[in-house]
């Protein structure tokens, strides 16, 4: 005859406390799920919170997952969140053991192909036309004889060459130029800010306050080009009280800076050869009129 106590367990399964058994899910789940891209809809979005941190879901026609993308990882994406943008969210996935909740932290996120590119840009462009920000009236005339260029583009490479050099062929000015990423993380930031930076110059300060801008890159694909259909992009290019001529890409491509300039130049050469007439044409004018009197 055998007695149990009241201890003695009928099976031989381990015995956890519930923070045990949360504790060893947790590990579990992050050990398994460390690295992972899943592709969804994003619901919920209502902006940054007061922290800095970003807090969402990502969905499909069957599923739901909580999102949150931390203060330090938002600054760095290249494409900010928007309500109901199908996107690829890299991150790894964690849990709540006080809760049994689960979610994926969000360390990347790029839009699901060109197509939600294409969706996210045609949606961002109608908001930003009802704004009156691509309004004709709102364009300003360009100098005829500019005194001073300024130019925002990457200091490298054949874009500003091509530009100084039409310059200096057609009629040599003065050109300042600010240098910016014209690509990647933060290049929307600096474009915005150098717009900015020229507006805001001291009329009584070393450098001249350029009587006319161009912001200039050379082509690319719609994911290289997209710094420039960025909001701070535009509302900065809107915004300027200096005239501005964008010259992004090549003829055929398209940007939102482009509607919210003031002129658009098919190439970086055309944006110069928009800035300044030709000296020649005018010397030969001139001296046409002089012998005429």
């Amino acid at each position: 005859m055998s007695f149990f106590s009241e201890t003695d367990s009928p099976t031989n399964l381990t015995e956890y406390s519930v923070s045990d058994l949360s504790g060893s899910i947790k590990r579990t789940i992050e050990q398994a799920f460390d690295q992972v891209r899943v592709r969804g809809e994003i619901s919920g979005y209502r902006g940054q919170h007061s922290s800095g941190h970003a807090y969402f879901s990502l969905k499909d026609d069957k599923a739901r997952i909580d999102a949150v993308i931390w203060k330090g990882s938002f600054s760095r994406l290249r494409f900010k969140p928007e309500e109901g943008m199908e996107v690829i969210a890299t991150g790894k996935i964690t849990t709540f053991p006080g809760s049994s909740k689960y979610q994926i932290v969000i360390e990347a996120l790029e839009p699901a192909g060109a197509g939600a590119l294409m969706a996210l840009l045609e949606e961002r462009r109608r908001k930003l036309a009802a704004e009156g920000l691509f309004d004709t009236e709102r364009k300003k005339p360009l100098p005829f004889l500019p005194k001073v260029i300024g130019v925002i583009t990457s200091p490298t490479g054949a874009v500003i060459r091509d530009i100084l050099h039409r310059i200096a062929d057609r009629f040599p000015v003065h050109v300042v130029v600010w240098p910016v990423k014209v690509q990647g993380e933060g290049s929307g930031q600096e474009v915005a800010a150098a717009i900015e930076g020229f507006n805001t110059l001291d009329p009584l300060g070393p450098i001249r306050i350029p009587d006319v801008l161009i912001v200039a890159r050379g082509g690319g694909s719609l994911e290289d080009l997209w710094s420039f259909n960025d909001e701070i992009v535009v509302r900065a290019a809107a915004a300027s009280k200096i005239p501005l001529i964008s010259a992004v890409g090549h003829e055929t491509d398209w940007t939102l800076i482009d509607h919210a300039a003031d002129r658009r130049a098919p190439t970086p050469t055309g944006a110069a050869e928009m800035a300044v007439p030709v000296k020649a044409d005018l010397d030969a004018e001139v001296a046409s009129l002089a012998a005429r009197l």
